[in-house]
């Protein structure tokens, strides 16, 4: 059949792309606060998660400012190369400016800064596509900590459950998830039931440029990176752990 000629698509959103002209104004931000601003830090992240990223934005809020753009136009705005660099010192930073990353302009002191994230470490749900930091076995019999209207919803997921005079029951040994596997969306959703943080919010700071009070001096730069010191451990859980904070809630 042939298409009508009064077919049009039409696109029912309102959200426009960004151009040129968005990542010109991101390259002004950033040199405006290499301008106010003491130091610079660069850093990465794993396991970010808004309601915590909101409170390191509070921290900072009265004396420091955050960019997460894109990784080339933030290494545009300080300088790729010597060169090009909008400060002395600054291409050195972004040479940092890899993965997941951002940037942090603020007036604090760099001692008081590395000290703040050096403590600022958090558990969270791990989601889909996260390594298990350990072994989650569960032993068969009743799981009391389970309202009965959840046991549809737990069977769905994989789990050999059924009702047995209104208790939730694991018919089976089951093995949730071994330790250093990629979780499955159904993995990580078992697991946030059954109240297991595998996820570990961090920042880490990776390099730090300094003006100098002298202003004819040349800007200072420090390596501040650090291998990572993160470790697997194995252990068995009994079935009978409290759902604590993953209690059937949903959250981000």
């Amino acid at each position: 059949m042939p298409k009508s000629k009064r077919d049009k698509e039409v696109t029912l959103t309102k959200t426009k792309r960004k151009g040129k002209e968005t990542k010109l104004k991101l390259v002004d931000e950033i040199r405006q606060c290499v301008d106010t601003y003491t130091n610079l830090f660069a850093f990465s992240f794993d396991n970010m998660r808004n309601t915590k990223l909101a409170a390191i934005r509070g921290h900072f809020k009265t004396d420091g400012r955050f960019f997460f753009g894109k990784n080339k136009v933030m290494a545009l705005a300080l300088g790729r190369i010597a060169q090009e660099e909008y400060k002395e010192n600054l291409h050195r930073v972004s040479k940092y400016l890899n993965g997941q990353c951002g940037l942090l302009f603020t007036n604090q002191a760099v001692d008081d800064v590395v000290r703040y994230f050096h403590t600022l470490k958090d558990m969270d749900f791990a989601r889909s596509g996260n390594l298990a930091t350990e072994t989650v076995e569960l032993d068969a019999g009743p799981m009391e900590q389970f309202p009965f209207s959840l046991e549809p919803q737990l069977r769905k997921l994989g789990l050999p459950t059924k009702l047995e005079k209104g208790v939730v029951t694991l018919t089976a040994d089951h093995a949730v998830c071994q330790a250093g596997d990629k979780l499955s969306p159904e993995q990580a959703k078992i697991l946030k039931y059954l109240g297991f943080k595998m996820a570990e919010f961090r920042i880490r700071l990776l390099c730090a440029w300094s003006k100098n009070e002298d202003d004819e001096s040349s800007p200072t730069f420090k390596k501040l990176a650090k291998k990572s010191e993160g470790k697997k451990r194995k252990s068995k859980k009994n079935k009978d752990k409290s759902m604590g904070d993953g209690q059937i809630m949903e959250t981000e």
